[in-house]
């Protein structure tokens, strides 16, 4: 088992190698870029899912302390937030918490059938929660999740990320009122240690 330390250190060698791209992208946004940063190439592996678990999972604890503020679930807007969350929750369950962390995803439209909810799995009115992001460029996403959340009946103790492209998202959700905690930023995971790929002119999500 890794310390906290070794584990970071581990998976930015991972994100570093399976998740960071340089070529000519265009983002969902409609900004242009000269790397892409696919979090999903390291969240759905089984080694990052679970240093992606142990590692936010000790991040979320150690606020939810320093805040003093009971933590019921984690979950954020579909699909980037799934993998992440579920690691969260597993590892949560496997460190034997005395509450494991629950776990929720945030659908980009209510179902339309059924229940026809907006938000599924593990989350109620009046639970206090973690939204989780795999990265925050502009903070929509994260702030779609925060809304519907808030909608739900649902109280946002604080967000909780893998990375920051440091492009202005993280502003945007603190000026909400949200504080913004991620585990790496842009300039981390393309330092000199870094050995990205290359990929061609593509649009991304």
């Amino acid at each position: 088992m890794l310390n906290i330390d070794e584990a970071k250190a581990a998976l930015l060698s991972l994100l570093q190698k399976k998740s960071v791209f340089h070529g000519d992208f265009t983002l969902s946004s409609g900004a242009k870029s000269n790397y892409y940063i696919d979090c999903r190439l390291t969240t759905f592996d089984p080694e990052g899912a679970w240093l992606v678990g142990q590692l936010m999972h000790s991040l979320i604890r150690k606020e939810q302390t320093s805040r003093k503020v009971n933590v019921v679930a984690v979950g954020g807007l579909t699909m980037g937030a799934d993998p992440v969350a579920l690691a969260v929750g597993m590892y949560s369950h496997w460190a034997k918490d005395p509450s494991p962390l629950q776990v929720f995803s945030v659908r980009k439209s209510p179902k339309a059938h059924g229940q026809t909810k907006l938000i599924e799995g593990n989350f109620k009115k009046s639970d206090t929660v973690v939204v989780i992001d795999d990265v925050i460029t502009r903070g929509e996403s994260t702030i779609a999740a925060i809304n519907a959340i808030e909608k739900e009946g649902g109280t946002v103790a604080f967000v909780a990320v893998l990375v920051d492209r440091q492009e202005g998202g993280r502003q945007k959700i603190e000026a909400m009122g949200h504080p913004v905690f991620a585990l790496f930023t842009k300039g981390e995971l393309l330092g000199g240690h870094a050995r990205p790929h290359r990929r061609a002119d593509c649009t991304v999500a």
